[in-house]
């Protein structure tokens, strides 16, 4: 299994938790251009971590697929700006 490790805000990371947040977001930048859509199919699931200690907290998350577009902006989405959207799935692990 392929895993994206990506971290998060408190509040973006316990919405991914408790099932209230189905994507994520990433500005189209030549950084994600290569790590995401390069290599699409290239992952399986994200690991999402709050916070940056060895302690923080981690949640395993299938990724169903990445495209790009408009987000919700109640989610983290920047308003009337395209972005990377990661379609999250079924919640793997803690």
């Amino acid at each position: 299994m392929r895993i994206l490790h990506l971290t998060l805000k408190k509040q973006w990371f316990d919405m991914i938790a408790s099932g209230n947040k189905r994507e994520e977001y990433r500005e189209i930048k030549p950084y994600w251009d290569k790590r995401l859509m390069c290599a699409k199919g290239k992952y399986d699931a994200i690991c999402f971590r709050n916070g940056y200690l060895p302690t923080s907290p981690t949640l395993l998350v299938e990724l169903k697929e990445v495209l790009s577009g408009l987000g919700i902006v109640e989610w983290g989405a920047p308003e009337a700006q395209p972005v990377y959207i990661l379609r999250l799935g079924k919640i793997l692990g803690a």
